[in-house]
């Protein structure tokens, strides 16, 4: 019997939890599903995975965790590809050194640019503040240690701190290999500041609990926002 589509969810859901309980031989917790159990078969698990992503993923940890070959899961990976570029579809599956995610096209940058910035003049919202200030003070900092921070996944927010010219990104963090944001000069001379020496002292401003987790990258529940 076929699981309802609309628990794609715990798939990706697993697939994030696995990578954090491993055992001391380094195996995964045996998953209560297969990919066959799913509307659309192993492709659709791995196109719900990596919608939800916030960074690259090799093929050989999506099929650890869906339970299929790597050399399988890559094929798929492939077969995906070119389904996108086939269907002349405004965002691909990219594959770099640091693994596949979804992007939108290149040619459609202009399109993209103009939907976030939508005007220059527009303010930013309280979610892009919030990832700009943790940047800020925090730099050089990946986007997993963002959302560990804010409690939630940043990555549209960061996309849109990127078109908007005010982070990008700088190296690429030893152990993790994720991809590390820091501030731009645009920043800066929005900021009206010669240097990041100038940022303002945090704590006069902040509660005691919002500037402790600053300092230890911990998370900010609701109630220090």
């Amino acid at each position: 019997m076929k699981i309802q589509a609309a628990s794609y969810w715990k798939i990706a859901v697993w697939f994030f939890i696995s990578r954090r309980f491993v055992s001391e031989k380094g195996d995964v917790m045996d998953a209560q599903f297969t990919a066959e159990d799913f509307p659309g078969g192993l492709r659709a698990c791995m196109e719900a995975i990596l919608m939800v992503a916030d960074q690259p993923q090799h093929a050989a940890d999506l099929a650890r965790v869906l339970g299929v070959g790597e050399q399988e899961a890559r094929a798929a990976l492939e077969r995906l590809r070119s389904q996108y570029d086939e269907e002349g579809r405004g965002f691909e599956l990219r594959h770099t050194a640091r693994g596949w995610q979804f992007a939108s096209r290149a040619q459609y940058e202009q399109v993209v640019s103009a939907f976030v910035t939508d005007g220059q003049t527009a303010r930013l919202s309280q979610a892009a503040l919030e990832a700009l200030a943790i940047i800020a003070y925090r730099q050089p900092i990946t986007r997993a240690q963002i959302a560990a921070i804010r409690g939630v996944n940043s990555d549209g927010v960061i996309r849109a701190l990127i078109v908007r010219g005010l982070i990008r990104e700088e190296g690429i963090e030893e152990e993790s290999r994720a991809a590390l944001l820091v501030t731009s000069a645009l920043f800066l001379e929005k900021m009206g500041l010669s240097s990041l020496e100038q940022l303002p002292e945090l704590a006069p401003f902040l509660p005691d609990s919002v500037g402790a987790a600053l300092e230890s990258g911990g998370p900010l529940d609701d109630t220090q926002l």
